[in-house]
């Protein structure tokens, strides 16, 4: 049976944007006559809060939307996390980088004194650091000391150990990429995988919770379009499951950008308190 599943974060509350996810989502499930499951990912504690997350509740059952329950708490799972971290790890391809973001932005003005430097698909540098180069025994003595540092994925290490990798898109990327897509999960550099402080990334806890939850299609937003490389290497890497993936157009605001849950006039909820109804949502959002 084919399982569906909408992830949304409860660090803010849900805009049009979501709306539409949640919408094309639930039905796509409903017409496959597959299960549809709700997964909270509230991995980041400093801005996830209990408000929001009873806000998606309310927003997603007055669009009509029900799941089955209960909703997957990703906080409720943090050993699962940590042992697929550890399989990474016994494969050699983890290394914890003890760099602050203000050295590392740092780093890269230094390099980018002598050119541009590399950006991964959200236009953010890619790692500069030289941990990976770090002796185990250094390693050892920092994280014993208690310096902060993150997890990475050794891109070039879990690149070599897996074959050329692709997924199905029934959906399409930024520039129209449908059907049989190219995995290019280099593309991002030494990803994080978790900080000292957060057992888990967005990257690894999404591929770990659909194998677990079984989920066979990811419907979401052309933004998360090109991260599928990363989450098909990882999912080659820890022996998991490849769901089909669809990715749909995004609602853009006035300033020609995604829609952003700092974005007062287009939270559900807003709408909701002036007497928007689910049908009016729906031909705001031109699924009408």
């Amino acid at each position: 049976m084919s399982v569906f599943r909408l992830a949304p974060s409860p660090n803010g509350y849900l805009h049009l944007g979501h709306a539409l996810s949640a919408l094309l989502d639930f039905e796509m499930a409903r017409a496959a006559g597959g299960r549809f499951l709700l997964r909270i990912e509230d991995i980041d504690q400093t801005r996830c809060r209990p408000e929001y997350e009873k806000a998606i509740y309310e927003d997603l059952i007055w669009l009509g939307i029900n799941w089955e329950q209960p909703a997957r708490r990703q906080s409720d799972h943090l050993g699962e996390y940590r042992a697929a971290i550890a399989k990474l790890d016994a494969m050699g391809l983890v290394y914890p980088s003890f760099e602050s973001r203000g050295e590392i932005a740092r780093l890269v003005a230094e390099r980018e004194a002598d050119g541009a430097w590399p950006r991964d698909p959200d236009e953010t540098p890619l790692y500069p650091g030289t941990s990976k180069n770090l002796p185990p025994t250094e390693r050892a003595r920092r994280i014993a000391a208690g310096e902060p540092y993150a997890l990475r994925l050794d891109m070039e290490a879990a690149i070599a150990r897996a074959a050329a990798l692709t997924w199905t898109e029934t959906g399409s990327g930024p520039n129209g990429e449908t059907g049989i897509a190219p995995a290019a999960p280099q593309a991002w550099g030494d990803v994080v995988l978790a900080r000292r402080e957060t057992p888990t990334s967005y990257h690894l806890s999404v591929v770990v919770d659909d194998a677990l939850q079984g989920v066979t299609h990811v419907v979401r937003g052309q933004d998360l379009f090109w991260s599928t490389s990363v989450h098909r290497l990882l999912q080659a890497l820890l022996g998991l499951p490849v769901p089909r993936y669809h990715h749909h157009r995004l609602l853009l605001g006035t300033d020609n950008r995604k829609l952003s849950k700092s974005t007062r006039s287009t939270a559900l909820r807003e709408l909701r308190s002036q007497g928007l109804t689910p049908a009016g949502i729906r031909r705001m959002i031109g699924l009408a």
